[in-house]
């Protein structure tokens, strides 16, 4: 209901939320609970997302690491209050680009397909990450 009075959809925020289905985004949500999930935060752990540089991984390179480019959702049905999903992950495509300041760009799909407890496909999840050669050059 939150989320939905946050984008502007009171279309069942005041007659509650039983009927309502789940934002588009909302698939997403099913990493925090993989307990390897990198961004997930873990009590006193070095977080990936935190610190003065944009890793706070001790090690890691700013930004050679990797990036999200993409996420595309593909509903079959709606996501409904109550739905029990189970997520299945799958390889995508892999493709390259040359970059003039970051040099090779490698560019990797991830594909969750979300089934009901009938086995019925609910959504296709589509995410892209895109990895660099080299830090990308400030110039």
């Amino acid at each position: 209901m939150m989320f939905r009075r946050s984008i502007g959809d009171y279309s069942v925020a005041d007659t509650g939320v039983e009927d309502a289905a789940a934002p588009p985004t909302f698939p997403q949500s099913v990493a925090q609970f993989d307990p390897d999930y990198f961004l997930r935060i873990k009590p006193g752990e070095d977080w990936f997302g935190s610190g003065k540089d944009p890793s706070g991984v001790q090690g890691q390179a700013a930004s050679s690491g990797g990036l999200h480019a993409e996420q595309h959702f593909e509903f079959e049905r709606p996501i409904r209050p109550g739905d029990v999903l189970y997520a299945t992950l799958k390889g995508g495509k892999t493709w390259e680009k040359e970059s003039k300041r970051a040099g090779k760009l490698l560019f990797s799909e991830r594909i969750t397909e979300y089934r009901d407890e009938n086995g019925e496909l609910v959504c296709t999840a589509r995410g892209v990450g895109v990895k660099t050669e080299r830090p990308v050059d400030q110039g």
